[in-house]
């Protein structure tokens, strides 16, 4: 007897296998490993007869198998030599040959007994290519997709992949994604499985509907949402406003938190629905809601089981009364309130239960919070984990208890703060709170996770101050895992070169005492501007070193200590500033050439510094003091006595806005003689300067006393040339003098945006900034007038030879009438003439300026980036207003 029993659907398998190769032989082929198509063999399929009952199995023989062994294949089957068989066993037969996968055609013809099993082995994997994947890169794909080179191919897993790749691009927002498997046939049965991937636009929420809302408007309660609608202002930089089922389970908990923050206790969402639209580019979210009424807080009280929790002590405490308006927020955060002031009398685990009780009569909401009963914690052990690098040392010293300690909430949060502010590891770092041994023990749970803290910076850019500007630096601020600090840099740009090498050891000797030193080279060239081009005036060049140490006084209160000796020499261009071998006052002005020379500073200083912000480096509430002096006189050529003091606020607005305010002032005390009534005590070098960047809305040291000189000639009347004293910066030179006495404060409001705006590194503000530097001595100002000549009546001017320091008087021309031209060509050869000019001394006030404006800081690829805009509200004569400033490679 000779029967064939194969797969119930054989004959769809090979009418699918080549329809299949058909639609694959569309896509790429390969150049050098592509073969030509190749139609797959189909096997004749006599017509089945039946099987007799209990007929035994004589043998059992394999075709059509090339990579896999007979005996592999006949291992997956439950088919053996003497075995007897009926229809339902070839059946099972098949079935296990199915589940394999390795084969895509199969089937068992039965001679009396003689058994062949016929088989087409599935392709081997070649390649897995991807095509057409712009938005979601291959990095992201490959790790979802389980087909390799050198696996089997199977149309199960093309499927499973295909889902996949599509379920990676509705994460995306992009909903229309498509993805088209294709195979390209290669020799020795092998295939290129192709993806070809159509990744359409993203799926944007074109509107928002919300049914059931009598209270609050539709704006009021979309304004809570966290998606947003295509189609606003500022939607292009959020992410939002695309589709995201988490932020549809979010928005609803958002709606139904602030439903609840305004008394309406018995708020639902019914149901919320999110729509495709018939092009899969947009959906339509519909909330239906239920608001109920609202309620008003009734009895509130406490109840406590802790012997040192006093109930009427803790009622003042509660910042709800009876008769507001019930505020579900309100209750959970005194939830919170009172488990951190459990905390501080060492329960580290008090049960804080709010009982509620609803009177539907008078819409009133009691509340009872229940303070169980709970034994007093103590610290038994102290976990660090996660930390390869830093040495566990440097996280322990900053906590703020010890193992044996009665636990602390306030402690503990003051640990996460401090362990935040060192700036090794990710931000938000939180210490979990176990069970110990014991009821009464508690075990602190530091996972850390760190991030580099080294610091290799190449960069160049423009900027408003420096113009051309490069800079290189190095620093580790975790050097060898100890918590030092070490740095290198140096800065070049147009008007300033530096070279700086630092370290700082915060503990020394394990002790918290810090220490550090740093030595330096510092040029700087100070300008101005003459005819819209900055012009070098003086030139300072500044070597030396600094050492400091710091102790902590307090908690929060530290003291530091620093010496620092400086070599200071202060220059002007000889070609250009000099007759002779003198500084030419005519040129520089007398201010100046009071400035030159070589001086020698020995300075000593302290500062006292208050400072309990939650992080020093992103700081969100808390604030900061601080009083520093620096005596220089303890040797060296300079003596005076500099104080300054500032003083920070921060504070979060709700929503992550955050609000800072700022201020700073102080005072240089000479400590020598003036040495004449129109020189100041105090170098033009030492004074302070206010502008840009401190003052925004400003030009860099465009506050405070200057000099300006007008130079030109009015010809309305040639006959008698004035000075012209226009306000046109093209026409003045101005030179700023600083003051020994400065102040200045912000108000600066950090703005949130959107997710997609967060992860560009986008961060705008709005601001105000107030400031003045002001008392100086008035220095001697200097005037060159022509004059006329009574001998003839012509006006003369004054010519001068720098090389043989002469000077005389030449006529201005005249026309053909013997009239003044107010040219000056008439100086003998080898001399130049000095236009006339006249200089005017402006700004010495203490009334503040004020600017307003906004800002942004932006991570950029090149750098730190940070953008102005600001309007001076009020300035004084003679200050330099500036609108826009902005800096590229460097950190204001």
């Amino acid at each position: 007897m000779n029967s064939v029993v194969s797969h119930k659907f054989t004959a769809r398998m090979q009418l699918s296998a080549l329809l299949l190769a058909g639609t694959m032989l569309t896509g790429p082929v390969f150049a050098q490993e592509a073969a030509p198509p190749q139609t797959v063999p189909t096997v004749p399929v006599p017509t089945p007869e039946a099987v007799p009952t209990a007929s035994t199995i004589k043998s059992i023989a394999v075709t059509g198998n090339q990579r896999l062994e007979t005996q592999t294949i006949l291992s997956y089957l439950r088919l053996r030599v003497g075995q007897e068989y009926d229809r339902a066993t070839l059946d099972q037969a098949l079935k296990d040959l199915a589940s394999t996968e390795l084969f895509k055609d199969y089937q068992i013809t039965d001679d009396a007994g003689a058994l062949t099993i016929q088989v087409v082995e599935n392709p081997v994997i070649n390649r897995v290519i991807l095509e057409g994947n712009k938005r979601l890169k291959e990095d992201k794909i490959r790790p979802e997709i389980k087909l390799a080179p050198r696996q089997i191919f199977t149309r199960s897993k093309v499927r499973a992949d295909v889902a996949r790749i599509i379920e990676l691009y509705k994460r995306q927002g992009r909903f229309a994604a498509t993805v088209d498997p294709k195979m390209v046939q290669l020799d020795q049965n092998r295939v290129d499985v192709v993806f070809e991937i159509t990744e359409g636009p993203k799926s944007k929420v074109r509107q928002i509907n919300i049914i059931g809302n009598e209270k609050f408007s539709d704006g009021d309660l979309k304004d809570e949402m966290a998606t947003r609608t295509t189609g606003g202002l500022l939607s292009f930089l959020s992410s939002n406003t695309t589709y995201d089922p988490d932020r549809l389970a979010y928005d609803q908990q958002k709606l139904r938190l602030f439903y609840l923050q305004n008394g309406y206790a018995d708020f639902r969402v019914i149901s919320a629905v999110a729509e495709l639209t018939s092009n899969k580019q947009d959906f339509i979210i519909t909330y239906v809601v239920e608001e109920g009424e609202r309620y008003k807080f009734g009895d509130v009280k406490i109840e406590s089981s802790l012997r040192d929790f006093k109930p009427e002590q803790m009622q003042k405490l509660l910042p709800m009364k009876t008769g507001d308006w019930y505020d579900a927020k309100q209750v959970e955060d005194t939830v919170e309130s009172l488990s951190e002031t459990a905390g501080l009398f060492g329960y580290a685990f008090a049960d804080i239960n709010p009982e509620f009780r609803r009177n539907p009569e008078d819409r009133t909401m009691d509340i009872t919070f229940n303070v169980g009963e709970s034994p007093r914690t103590y610290v038994e052990r102290i976990d660090v984990n996660g930390n390869t690098l830093t040495q566990d040392k440097v996280i322990r010293r900053e906590f703020r208890l010890n193992e044996g300690d009665a636990f602390n909430s306030f402690a503990l949060k003051r640990t996460e703060n401090r362990i935040n502010s060192l700036g090794y590891f990710q931000e938000n770092l939180e210490i979990e709170r176990k069970e110990g041994s014991t009821p009464d023990r508690i075990i602190l749970d530091t996972n850390v996770e760190e991030k580099p803290t080294g610091e290799l910076s190449l960069s160049a850019g423009f900027s408003s101050i420096e113009s051309f500007l490069v800079q290189a630096s190095v620093r580790q601020r975790n050097f060898r895992g100890m918590g030092q600090q070490l740095q290198a840099s140096v800065n070049y740009s147009s008007y300033s070169k530096s070279i700086e090498l630092g370290f700082t050891e915060p503990y020394l000797f394990d002790r918290n005492i810090s220490i550090g030193g740093s030595v330096y080279r510092r040029d700087l060239n100070s300008f101005n501007f003459i005819n819209n081009d900055r012009q070098t005036t003086f030139e300072q060049t500044t070597t030396g070193f600094q050492m400091n140490v710091g102790v902590p006084l307090t908690e929060f209160m530290s003291a530091f200590g620093r010496y620092s000796l400086n070599f200071d020499d202060v220059t002007l261009d000889k070609s250009v500033y000099y007759f002779g071998d003198e500084c030419d006052p005519l040129i520089a002005g007398r201010y100046l050439c009071d400035a030159i020379g070589k001086r020698t500073t020995s300075l000593i200083g302290f500062t006292l510094a208050y400072d309990d912000r939650d992080n020093r480096i992103r700081p969100t509430r808390g604030q900061s003091f601080t009083l520093s002096q620096d005596f220089a006189g303890l040797g060296g050529d300079v003596k005076y006595l500099r104080t300054r003091a500032t003083a920070s606020k921060h504070r979060s607005l709700g929503g992550r806005f955050i609000l800072n305010a700022y201020l700073e002032g102080g005072y240089i005390y000479p400590l020598e003689d003036q040495p004449d009534p129109f020189t100041d005590a105090v170098r033009l070098t030492d004074r302070f300067q206010l502008g840009e960047p401190d003052l925004r809305g400003f030009d860099i040291r465009g506050v405070g006393p200057r000099v300006i000189r007008y130079t030109g000639v009015d010809l309305t009347d040639p006959a008698n040339p004035v000075l012209d004293l226009t306000t046109d910066r093209g026409q003045l030179i101005d030179d700023a003098l600083g003051g020994k006495a400065y102040y200045k404060g912000r108000l600066e409001l950090d703005i949130p945006l959107g997710a997609g705006a967060k992860e560009m590194g986008l961060r705008p503000s709005i601001f105000v900034d107030v400031g003045s530097v002001f008392s100086v001595v008035k220095p001697e100002l200097t005037t060159l007038a022509n004059f006329t000549d009574p001998s003839d009546g012509l006006t003369k001017y004054l010519c001068r030879n720098s090389a043989e320091e002469t000077s005389q008087f030449a006529t201005q021309g005249t026309d053909s009438n013997g009239n003044p031209t107010g040219l000056y060509n008439q100086c003998p050869t080898g001399y130049s003439a000095l236009a006339p000019f006249e200089e005017r001394f402006y700004g010495d006030s203490w009334k503040p300026r004020v600017s307003i404006g906004a800002g942004v800081n932006w991570n950029s690829p090149f750098g730190p980036f940070r953008i102005d805009f600001a309007y001076a509200l009020r300035k004084e004569e003679g200050d330099d207003t500036k609108r826009f400033s902005f800096n590229v490679g460097t950190q204001f």
